[in-house]
């Protein structure tokens, strides 16, 4: 394996092969949404600059953006202190990431006891 990407042997993916993402806005920090990845949508992503996930539902690989035109253009990618949760520091095309039409997929807050 290159050298550049040991750091992949680290990973913990679940029974599935696959490991939680989570897309943050690169300059404001806003958590935009979180989608799953596997070997292959890493591979991909770390080719083309562009986020790629793995839809559980549809179950095949996802470009995101590719057919909205909102893609993730990735500034940074990090993994977590246990190695099995991604955060990829990205760029929102659009300012567009839920599939509602939404910038971010969490817009859904709940009311707290004060």
């Amino acid at each position: 394996m290159n050298q550049d990407l040991l750091w992949l042997e680290q990973l913990k993916f679940n029974d599935m092969g696959l490991i939680p993402a989570i897309a943050q806005d690169y300059q404001d920090n806003t958590v935009l949404m979180v989608a799953w990845m596997n070997h292959e949508s890493i591979r991909q992503t770390l080719e083309t600059g562009e986020a790629h996930y793995w839809s559980r539902s549809r179950t095949e690989l996802w470009h995101k953006g590719a057919t909205s035109g909102h893609i993730q253009k990735v500034k940074a990618l990090y993994y977590d202190c246990d190695a099995d949760t991604l955060l990829l520091k990205i760029e929102q095309v659009g300012d567009v990431a839920c599939h509602t039409g939404a910038r971010s997929c969490f817009f859904n807050r709940v009311a707290l006891k004060p």
